[in-house]
């Protein structure tokens, strides 16, 4: 019997892409580049970083999210802390956690503020295709802005970040639109639907008559295909809003139709979280199966209140990132090369010290150079170097050196030739390194 300790079932490790694994997991150069796309792109709007903690109060969800809610009914990792007795819980999502920052700091006192953050979160589900039970995600927030042209800005900014990872709109991915209105509509609302589910009482799971009268809303985003046509009959929350209601969901559509942004009105598109309010959306594929959200978010007025705060309104989205870059996967869309410049081929251990020297100058310089560890034959250096996906090899053989030269050898095109560069002047000639 192996001894060997695994990860956590659903949990997984991000490698390099050179280590060799059975999953299609993407590598951490996928996601560096990721990272690196979203820094750029939410910089250009204007977003800020923030970090919270990975462990909040339980009593933070349940009061956030909603008891009758997936998530804190069957979701989340809560425990007791032995120190203390507290009742704690790995975050499920981020948005209660940046708001109860918000809320213990007083951080809108001198106004609005866009932040952004991204790291872990955790719900025990069943693992499979794209959902983990440990899954990272992109949170975006704009806190404190009130209009529909937030709400929109928030949708064209996933729209330039689909852009700049290659994804299409319209084509790879695709927008659904919806506005949850304000409580009293909703109210109305869901006095309509008790009555109406009530009415088809037969055809009720278990879940959906467990929610009839705490949560009937819930009930409109059941996965059972054998509801699917009870759900798709049930009177539609748009008949019930109001005026002002209506001209901000208009004027949300208003600047997405300026901008030429397709999307279709989904008015049983309710999101996952008791907080939403008014503008609802989501951003989803047909080519991951039945786990087709890739983005989604909406406007959250009341949470802050909810939470002990101040009112103040709110919008914001997450973005699970395993499931995008499986969909850029899938899709089989160029990504940056990270491989290395060059790789340093080194003849003997005397040769070390003005490698290394060399080396340190072109990486000051800006190229990425690995360096070869650990000796061997020329010839076995060179299979390393051609493995390492790198444009050139830098060859530091003895005779180079009595020259006070390196040679610079491509690897990717048979009919450049080899060169020599003088190690005197290392920055003269690092730019040819750089070039793609």
């Amino acid at each position: 019997m192996s001894n060997v300790l695994k990860a956590i079932k659903g949990m997984n490790d991000i490698l390099p892409g050179s280590v060799p694994r059975k999953d299609k997991l993407p590598d951490s150069a996928l996601w560096q580049w990721f990272e690196t796309t979203v820094r750029s792109v939410l910089g250009r709007y204007g977003y800020q970083y923030l970090l919270t903690p990975i462990v909040e109060s339980t009593a933070l969800f349940v009061r956030g999210l909603g008891e009758v809610t997936d998530i804190v009914e069957k979701e989340m990792y809560s425990f007791t802390d032995s120190m203390n007795g507290d009742q704690l819980t790995l975050r499920p999502e981020a948005t209660a956690g940046i708001v109860r920052a918000m809320v213990e700091h007083n951080a809108l006192y001198n106004g609005p503020l866009r932040l952004w953050t991204l790291g872990p979160m955790f719900r025990h589900e069943r693992p499979q295709k794209g959902r983990y039970r440990q899954f990272n995600q992109l949170d975006v927030e704009a806190l404190g802005f009130a209009g529909p042209d937030v709400d929109a800005e928030l949708i064209l900014m996933v729209r330039s970040l689909w852009r700049e990872l290659g994804l299409v709109e319209g084509q790879h991915v695709r927008l659904e639109l919806n506005s949850l209105g304000q409580p009293a509509e909703r109210q109305a609302h869901r006095a309509a639907l008790i009555a109406y589910f009530e009415a088809h009482a037969d055809q009720l799971d278990e879940d959906a008559r467990r929610r009839l009268h705490s949560n009937p809303l819930r009930i409109l985003d059941t996965k059972n295909p054998a509801m699917q046509a009870l759900v798709e009959g049930a009177p539609q929350l748009m008949d019930f809003l109001g005026p002002e209601t209506l001209a901000h969901f208009d004027g949300v559509r208003a600047v997405l139709d300026a901008a030429g942004l397709a999307y279709r009105v989904n008015p049983r598109l309710v999101r996952g979280m008791d907080y939403y309010n008014l503008t609802v959306f989501e951003w989803v594929t047909d080519q991951l199966g039945s786990q087709g959200t890739v983005c989604g978010g909406g406007r959250y007025d009341g949470l802050f209140e909810q939470l002990g705060g101040k009112p103040a309104p709110a919008v914001g989205f997450g973005l699970g990132i395993e499931r995008l870059l499986l969909l850029i996967q899938e899709l089989g869309l160029p990504v940056p090369d990270s491989a290395p410049a060059a790789y340093a081929v080194i003849g003997d251990a005397a040769a070390l010290p003005q490698a290394m020297l060399a080396l340190e100058s072109l990486r000051a310089a800006g190229v990425a150079v690995q360096m070869h560890a650990g000796g061997g034959s020329m010839k076995s250096q060179f299979k390393k170097a051609d493995a390492s996906g790198a444009r050139y090899a830098l060859v530091f053989g003895a005779d180079e050196l009595a020259q006070g030269m390196v040679a610079l050898k491509p690897l990717r095109d048979a009919a450049a030739t080899q060169t020599l560069k003088p190690l005197a002047d290392v920055a003269g000639w690092a730019h040819e390194l750089r070039k793609p």
